[in-house]
């Protein structure tokens, strides 16, 4: 993994975290937040990325630790097992301490990075500036293509289907500003690349 990818001072963290994302393409979807993480930390000069940056890379370790045929049943629209959301937060918390514990990563208030993952889903506000952009930066991959087509296979959507239900039930919950207009970028793109799928196909 090279540096433009990750900040140095993340690296570690990020192998560290990858035994526990190989599920629901956590992995791809870590990734991909991080990025969008920090392009909304530049939108947001003030915010602590030391704080953020590992805080993304930490969030969904505790999914790996719930049984994955009950997975289907925590999310969504339709959820039976809502409970299991805050089930991985509370792992998410031990797996994130003990990862931070062995690594001590210079200048990352562990504190402050272990409280944003204690309640990144279930809190919906944001408790400071920081918890605001990681719940924005993880929203945010449900726009992309990758997260789409993810979401689109979990309750079995056309990918129109998904983008409506992320437009009606995810965008309102964006925190920020420069979230939303990521999150309307992504939901036009989607949209343009779905009409365009439907005419070169020749209809």
């Amino acid at each position: 993994m090279s540096a433009d990818t990750l900040l140095s001072r993340d690296i570690l963290l990020w192998h560290a975290a990858k035994a526990f994302l190989d599920v629901r393409s956590n992995d791809v979807h870590t990734l991909i937040s991080y990025r969008l993480a920090r392009a909304l930390l530049a939108e947001h000069p003030g915010v602590d990325e030391a704080i953020v940056l590992p805080a993304i890379l930490l969030h969904d370790v505790g999914w790996k630790m719930i049984d994955p045929a009950l997975l289907s049943d925590a999310v969504g629209p339709n959820a039976t097992r809502p409970e299991l959301v805050r089930d991985h937060e509370i792992y998410g918390v031990e797996i994130a301490g003990d990862i931070l514990r062995r690594h001590q990563p210079e200048d990352v208030d562990s504190d402050a990075v272990l409280a944003i993952i204690d309640r990144h889903d279930t809190l919906k506000e944001a408790s400071s500036p920081e918890d605001a952009v990681v719940k924005d930066a993880d929203k945010a991959w449900r726009f992309s293509p990758h997260g789409v087509a993810t979401i689109s296979g979990w309750f079995d959507y056309e990918a129109d289907e998904t983008l409506a239900m992320l437009e009606d039930f995810v965008l309102p919950t964006m925190l920020t500003d420069a979230g939303r207009v990521m999150a309307r970028a992504m939901l036009a793109a989607g949209r343009a690349q779905a009409q365009a799928d439907y005419y070169f196909k020749g209809n």
